[in-house]
């Protein structure tokens, strides 16, 4: 029993971090609509800030603390809403993701030039190593300070939200924004009062655990995604449901560590628990209402026939053709990564650009595709790559079956808690990738090598070029315009007699598809693919450099996938700069975060390649786009 209670203890602790950190997430969303995935990088810079002011310039504790609590960070939250979130409100799902991932991945990188990678930072407990016997376990001050400090911010929040004017104006902004601006109540000081205090309790978790995980930047930053679950929990609306779901992950997480077997399938599954509770938590959510139709009334990118395609197509190619003679062969590799990546973004271009799905789990198609083709007939037949794509569409159906049930934010969570349960329980399996390095090769048909770098980038191009043709005819088709007519109002689609949820499934079969054979792309490039290739986390600036690019065009994939492949180049050959490069997408991406057609858009937009709104709709329109009046009755 003993033992037991340690381990009770030991969970309320763990719960009690989740529980700051996921309270400044709700208090965000709930009063301005905005899911911040920024919340654990702020956290991450404040923790560096701390122990620059403790260690590098000795900086008292008590001081260190108080500059980092209640100045850097009201100082932050305070730009981050009139920079960047302001105007943000009634914005789409994308956009606030693209934003909010973009200042995440801008503060790894001002992190990384600021601070230098790879050395040694170690940060002492707030207390020392003060300790103290809790019901037969050792428990340090630190640990008690997290249990305070939770009980301390619940009661706060509290007495905010329930014994103060701005606290009462937060609450009335959740239920109706309109009626509380018209009794008097300024939206704008609400928003900024958010984002202070959600900065401020980003700091103190970030401050909390600085000392246990020796300030690793990534670490740091995405430690925050056990607090989504406790969110979750909380609908992203209750802060008491939200501290008991906190409360609950840690308690189970600790359970976990002392009574699952050793050596067996549960005891492996022991990683992914909070992974595990999210998912549950999200599936245990009401279904989503149907969205009504959304204001339209931007330029979207000409739509090309089908002659116009293949013209182009055959230009691609031709150009390429001429870049493979010329080019030396040190660069073709680097080149040949921009266009699998390409290929990989065309998945996010059919179901996020043309459906308005947003999915943060291609890498897990990527990774199954590329498994696929190294596991048949030798890893470099045809067959294998009809493999890689056919075994992406039966998981596809796994996501998109609960995916039916939400939409928005939820449906991003989702996708990316699916990508994390594959991190742990598809590609750390033995018979996958657990084992070891999977061999592809590259693609043999009826006796035609295509191993040699020249042949392998002209057949990455071709098959580029290719699927780009049947992505925009698949966009002019029937189906295309179902997907449109989705995108902008599920409930008018409803109406009219579509099959909204078998328009879902469809939608995400065709875009895993596509991204299994992008898989099979990355193991003949790579050679030899892992389980580290396809790691969940990655695919937040795989989503992100989509959306720069321009998620709802094929050329939007071709710059999204060229600046994704870019990444590992500056990596690897400027290491020091890597920092900057990460800062200058960041900002980059925030920067057109309110684009919706990202750098392809824009440069159409000066070619004058594109489509404006029909009839009067110059300015915007509170209609449903012409795509739902052309769309038949019936898929």
């Amino acid at each position: 029993m003993e033992q037991f209670l340690g381990y009770i203890v030991l969970g309320i602790v763990a719960g009690s971090i989740y529980a700051v950190a996921a309270s400044g997430l709700v208090l965000t969303y709930t009063t301005t609509g905005v899911f911040n995935f920024a919340h654990g990088a702020i956290g991450m810079l404040a923790g560096f800030i701390y122990w620059q002011l403790r260690v590098q310039q000795h900086v008292p504790t008590p001081l260190a603390l108080v500059l980092v609590i209640f100045v850097f960070a009201p100082l932050f939250g305070t730009a981050v809403e009139r920079i960047l979130m302001r105007g943000l409100r009634g914005a789409t799902v994308a956009t606030t993701l693209v934003v909010t991932v973009g200042l995440t991945v801008g503060l790894i990188g001002g992190v990384q030039a600021l601070w230098k990678p790879g050395e040694a930072r170690f940060l002492e407990p707030l207390f020392g190593n003060r300790q103290v016997q809790l019901v037969g376990r050792t428990v340090t001050w630190d640990e008690l300070a997290f249990i305070a400090v939770a009980i301390a911010v619940a009661i706060s929040l509290r007495i905010l939200l329930f014994r103060t004017r701005i606290g009462v104006a937060m609450r009335a902004v959740v239920d109706n924004p309109e009626l509380t601006g018209l009794n008097g109540a300024k939206p704008t000081t609400v928003a900024r009062t958010s984002w202070i205090l959600g900065s401020m309790l980003a700091s103190i978790a970030g401050v909390l655990v600085a000392p246990k995980l020796n300030l690793e930047p990534i670490v740091m930053t995405f430690l925050v995604v056990n607090a989504y679950a406790a969110a979750i929990v909380g609908k992203l609306r209750s802060l008491p449901l939200t501290f008991a779901g906190a409360l609950a992950l840690g308690v189970i997480e600790n359970l976990a560590i002392g009574y699952l077997p050793e050596g067996s399938f549960v005891s492996r599954l022991r990683p992914s628990l909070p992974t595990l509770f999210f998912f549950a938590a999200l599936l245990a959510l009401p279904e989503a209402r149907l969205r009504i139709g959304r204001v339209v009334g931007r330029s979207t990118p000409r739509i090309p026939n089908l002659n116009e395609s293949l013209a182009r197509g055959a230009g691609f190619l031709a150009l390429a053709l001429v870049i493979s003679a010329l080019a030396p062969s040190t660069s073709l590799p680097d080149m040949t990564q921009g266009l699998v990546f390409a290929i990989i973004m065309l998945s996010l271009v059919v179901l996020s650009g043309y459906s308005g799905q947003v999915s943060l789990s291609q890498l897990t198609f990527v990774g199954l595709g590329a498994w696929a083709m190294g596991s048949v007939l030798g890893g470099d037949s045809l067959l294998g790559l009809v493999a890689a794509a056919a075994i992406a569409i039966p998981v596809s159906v796994l996501v998109a079956l609960p995916a039916m049930r939400l939409q928005g934010i939820y449906l991003a969570l989702l996708t990316f808690a699916f990508a994390v349960l594959a991190d742990y329980l598809i590609f750390n399996d033995s018979r996958v990738f657990g084992g070891g390095n999977v061999q592809v090769g590259r693609l043999q048909v009826f006796g035609v090598s295509f191993r040699s770098g020249t042949a392998f980038f002209m057949l990455t191009a071709f098959a580029f070029a290719a699927l780009s043709v049947g992505v925009l005819a698949l966009r002019r088709g029937s189906l295309g315009r179902t997907l449109a007519a989705m995108r902008d109002s599920p409930a008018a689609c409803a109406t009219l007699g579509l099959d909204v949820r078998r328009t879902k499934l469809i939608v995400f079969m065709i875009s895993a598809a596509i991204a299994g054979v992008g898989g099979a792309f990355v193991g003949g490039l790579r050679g030899t693919v892992g389980t580290i290739d396809f790691t969940a986390l990655n695919n937040l600036p795989l989503y992100l450099l989509a959306v720069v690019g321009g998620v709802t065009t094929v050329s939007g994939a071709f710059i999204g996938g060229a600046l994704f492949a870019l990444l590992p180049v500056v990596q690897s050959r400027a290491p020091d700069l890597a920092g900057l490069v990460f800062l200058g997408i960041g900002a980059t991406a925030v920067s057109l975060g309110r684009q919706p057609n990202g750098l392809a858009g824009m440069i159409a937009q000066r070619a004058g390649d594109t489509r404006r709104p029909r009839g009067p709709a110059a300015s915007p329109a509170t209609e449903i786009s012409e795509e739902v009046a052309n769309v038949p009755a019936t898929v």
